[in-house]
C-alpha cells in the first residue's frame, strides 16, 4: 500500500544543468530515479543543444553564454543543484595547458565568482578531464566553494571500475553546503576508486556492446589505414574487456583518439596479421588485412560504451563527425549516476 506521507517528502530536485552537451547529465539524473526538473539546459553548441532537444523535447536546451548569467537570474530560477562540465581544452595538451589564461576557462572562472551570491544551491557536480585536479582553475573553484560556505569531494573514476569495458578517467569534484555530509567517506585525498556499495556492475565484453547489425561497410578502414595506422591502434575483440577512451578526434586521428573493432577473436586476428606482416605480395597482403573486417565503432555504439540508455539517439541531420565530436565532449553516464547518489 503507497503511503502517502512518503509521497509528500520525496523531494524534486532543481537543476541547472550548466555546459549541458548532449544531455549525459540528465540521462544520469534519470538513471539514479530521483525525482528532478531540468529548470534551464545551456550550452553554446548548437549540434549538442540539436541532440539535447531531440532526446528530451524543443526548448530543452538554450544557446546561451553562461558569461552572461547574474547571481540575481540564477536565483530567480530558485535552483538547489548545479551540474557542469565546463570545457577540457584548457587542461590538456592540445590546449597547450593555458589553464585560466585560456578564454574558454572564462564561463566557469565566472561561475566561481558567483558561487558565493547563489545561497539556494546546495549540491554541486562538476566534471572535467584526468589533470584537471592539478590546476591552477581547480585550485581556485575549491577555495571559492570554501569562501561560499560548501564542503567538497573529489574522484578521479573511469568507466571500466565498473565493469565497462572503455577506459575514460575523468575528475569529479561534488560539493554540498557545509553540515550536509556525504554519502561516502574519505580521508580528504582525491577517491580514486568506487566503494563497493552497489557501484560495480558485471563485467561486460565490447562483444556486449557491439551491434551485430552495424553497417560494417561504412565503417570499415580503407586501405591506406590499413596499411599506414593498423599497426599503431588499439583492437578490439569480440572478447576484449577494455577500449581506449574516445575523443572527439575519432576516425580524424588514427592514435590515441579510440580503439576499432575486429570481429574476429584475438587468435584469429593475430594469426591473420602476422600473414599478412609476413607477405611479400601487396595484393596478397591486402586481401588478408582486409578479411580482418576492422572498423571503427559506430557513434551508437560509442554512446553505449558511455553508458548511454537504449533510448538515445541522434537526429539524422547531424554527421557522423559530429556524432562523434559531441560524444567526446560528453560524460560517462553510469559514472556520474553512482556520484548522483549523494543527492539526498
Amino acid at each position: 500500500m503507497e503511503n502517502p506521507e512518503h509521497e509528500k517528502s520525496v523531494k524534486t530536485f532543481r537543476v541547472l544543468e550548466l555546459f549541458s552537451g548532449i544531455g549525459g547529465m540528465q540521462m544520469a539524473l534519470e538513471r539514479t530515479g530521483k525525482s528532478f526538473e531540468i529548470v534551464s539546459a545551456i550550452d553554446v553548441n548548437p549540434i549538442a543543444n540539436s541532440v539535447y532537444t531531440h532526446n528530451f523535447g524543443e526548448k530543452a536546451a538554450r544557446n546561451g553564454n553562461i558569461l552572461s548569467l547574474t547571481s540575481k537570474t540564477i536565483s530567480k530560477l530558485a535552483i538547489d543543484t548545479i551540474l557542469m562540465s565546463p570545457p577540457c581544452q584548457p587542461f590538456t595538451r592540445n590546449g597547450k595547458f593555458n589553464d585560466i589564461h585560456d578564454r574558454r576557462s572564462d564561463p566557469f572562472l565566472h561561475l566561481c565568482d558567483l558561487l558565493h551570491e547563489i545561497p539556494t544551491v546546495e549540491f554541486i557536480l562538476m566534471e572535467n578531464v584526468k589533470g584537471f585536479e592539478g590546476s591552477q582553475a581547480c585550485a581556485l573553484y575549491k577555495a571559492r566553494l570554501k569562501e561560499a560556505g560548501f564542503e567538497h569531494q573529489e574522484y578521479v573514476l573511469s568507466p571500466h571500475q565498473f565493469g565497462i569495458p572503455n577506459t575514460r578517467h575523468r575528475y569529479y569534484c561534488l560539493a554540498k553546503r557545509k553540515g550536509k555530509g556525504f554519502k561516502r567517506t574519505g580521508d580528504g585525498t582525491i577517491i580514486t576508486h568506487p566503494s563497493d556499495d552497489g557501484g560495480t556492475v558485471p563485467l561486460l565484453t565490447i562483444g556486449d556492446i557491439v551491434d551485430p547489425g552495424e553497417n560494417d561497410e561504412k565503417h570499415l578502414l580503407k586501405e591506406a589505414a590499413l596499411r599506414k595506422h593498423l599497426p599503431i591502434m588499439d583492437v578490439c575483440t569480440p572478447e576484449s574487456t577494455n577500449s581506449m577512451c574516445f575523443t572527439k578526434a575519432y576516425t580524424h586521428y588514427a592514435e590515441g583518439t579510440g580503439s576499432v573493432y575486429t570481429p574476429h577473436s584475438k587468435q584469429q586476428f593475430d594469426k591473420v596479421y602476422q600473414s599478412a606482416s609476413n607477405a611479400t605480395d601487396e595484393l596478397e597482403k591486402m586481401a588478408l588485412l582486409r578479411s580482418l573486417r576492422v572498423r571503427y565503432f559506430s557513434p551508437q555504439e560509442v554512446a553505449k560504451l558511455m553508458s548511454f540508455p537504449k533510448s538515445f539517439n541522434f537526429p539524422e541531420t547531424v554527421t557522423d563527425k559530429q556524432r562523434y565530436r559531441v560524444l567526446g565532449n560528453s560524460i560517462n553516464v553510469h559514472v556520474v549516476s553512482y556520484l548522483l547518489e549523494e543527492l539526498k
